[in-house]
C-alpha cells in the first residue's frame, strides 16, 4: 500500500487564533507544511500543540485565520470531509468489532463496496505488519497491536493528510522506541504528508523532518532536528530539546566575553539584547583528557559525578556560580581516574561547539 508522492498536499496555516476566555491557546500561529512531509508538533503541556492538530483535523473552530490544504480553505470544512487520517493518543478503537471491522469502518462510511473494502483492509493490515488478524477481537492484541489497527484504520482510505496526536504514549519504553522507527518508515513507504504531535523531545528528533517547537500558543522555532539541537533560537528551545546548561556572557561588538577572557566562536551571534552561552554535556570535555589547543576553557570544582553504566555524568560549579554539566564516554579505566566532588577541573569547549543563543526566555 503506497501513494503517488504527488498526491499529498501541502498545509498552510496563517494567523490563526484560539482563545478559551483570558487564556491564548493559539496566539496568531503561521506555519507551511510541505507536501508528504513528516512535521512534528513539539512542545510542553498546555503549549498550544494539540489545539493546533484539531484545528487541522476540524475538531477545533478558530476564532481567527485560515487554514488551507493544498489551495482549498478548510476553515469551514466539517471534519469527515477534510480527507484526513487521524489517530487518537487513546486509540478510539470499537471494541465490539473484530480487527477488520474497525479498519474497514471510514470504507463504510463512505460505501466502498464490500469487495474492494476486504481488500483495502487486508492491504492496509499488511502495511502495518498485522496481515492474518482481521478476525481477532480488539481485547486479544497488545498495546502495539491496537496502535498498529489505528494506523490501518487511519490509513486505509488513502488520505492526502495524516495526523497523530501522541499516538505512542501508552507504550512502554522499548516497544515506543520500535515504534518509532516503524512509523518513519511507514511514513516514507506512504509519502502522505504527516503532522504529529508529542511533548517527548527525542522522539520528536528520531522522527521527524523538520520540528515546531510550540510553547505558549505559538512556535518558537521551526526547523529540522540537526537545526533545533545545534542552534535554537532561544534559551526555551534549547532547554527543551536536548541537554543543556547556560553560561552568562557578556557582548562588546562581535566579541563575547567569559570572565576576562573573549570566547572563541565560529556561528553567527543573535541579534538579541543578551546573551548566554549553551552548553551540551556532550560537547563539553575534562581537559586534561582530551586537550586543550584552541578550546575556550572553563574552571570550576567538581560538585558530583554520577557513573551511569555506559557513561558519567558530571556536575561542575564555575567560578562565576553558573553550574554546569559534562557527559563522558566510560572506557577501560575511565571510572578510576575521574575526578572527586571537590576537585578543581579544567573543562574545554571546541569553538565549533560555542553556541551563543538569545537569552531571553522566549
Amino acid at each position: 500500500m503506497s501513494q503517488d508522492p504527488s498526491s499529498a498536499l501541502p498545509i498552510t496555516v496563517r494567523n490563526v487564533t484560539k482563545t478559551y476566555g483570558a487564556v491564548h491557546a493559539l496566539d496568531d500561529v503561521s506555519l507551511d507544511v510541505k507536501s508528504g512531509e513528516f512535521l512534528t508538533l513539539l512542545g510542553p503541556s498546555g503549549s498550544g500543540k494539540t489545539t493546533l492538530l484539531m484545528v487541522l483535523a476540524g475538531f477545533t473552530r478558530p476564532d481567527t485565520g485560515s487554514l488551507k490544504f493544498g489551495e482549498a480553505e478548510m476553515i469551514r470544512t466539517a471534519p469527515h470531509l477534510r480527507d484526513v487520517g487521524m489517530v487518537f493518543q487513546n486509540y478510539a478503537l470499537f471494541p465490539h468489532m473484530t480487527v477488520a471491522g474497525n479498519v474497514g469502518y471510514p470504507l463504510r462510511l463512505r460505501r466502498v463496496p464490500k469487495a474492494e473494502a476486504a481488500e483495502r483492509v487486508e492491504r492496509a493490515l499488511d502495511t502495518v505488519q498485522l496481515g492474518g488478524y482481521g478476525e481477532r477481537r480488539i481485547d486479544q492484541l497488545s498495546g502495539g497491536q491496537k496502535q498498529r489497527v489505528a494506523l490501518a484504520r487511519s490509513i486505509v482510505f488513502e488520505p492526502r493528510i495524516l495526523l497523530m496526536d501522541e499516538p505512542l504514549s501508552a507504550l512502554d519504553k522499548k516497544l515506543r522506541d520500535r515504534m518509532q522507527i516503524e512509523l518513519r518508515h511507514l511514513h516514507e513507504k506512504l509519502g502522505m504528508t504527516t503532522v504529529y504531535v508529542t511533548h517527548d523531545q527525542r522522539e520528536a528528533l528520531t522522527m521527524s523532518d523538520r520540528i515546531a517547537v510550540v510553547n505558549h500558543g505559538r512556535i518558537m522555532q521551526l526547523a529540522t532536528p540537526q537545526q533545533l539541537y545545534d542552534y535554537p533560537a532561544n534559551r526555551f528551545v534549547a532547554d527543551f530539546i536536548g541537554d543543556s546548561t547556560f553560561v552568562p556572557v557578556t557582548r562588546s561588538g562581535d566579541e563575547v566575553i567569559y570572565g576576562d577572557r573573549p570566547l572563541a566562536y565560529t556561528g553567527a551571534l543573535p541579534d538579541a539584547a543578551s546573551l548566554v552561552l549553551m552548553v551540551r554535556p556532550e560537547r563539553l570535555r575534562i581537559a586534561a583528557q582530551g586537550g586543550a589547543e584552541g578550546a575556550n576553557l572553563f574552571e570550576g570544582t567538581a560538585s558530583e559525578v554520577v557513573y551511569q553504566g555506559d557513561s558519567y555524568l558530571m556536575y561542575a560549579r564555575l567560578a562565576d556560580g553558573s553550574e554546569i554539566s559534562l557527559r563522558g564516554t566510560i572506557r577501560g579505566g575511565t571510572v578510576a581516574n575521574l575526578p572527586k566532588a571537590g576537585d578543581p577541573v579544567t573543562l574545554a569547549l571546541d569553538a565549533a561547539d560555542t553556541v551563543l543563543i538569545d537569552g531571553g526566555e522566549t
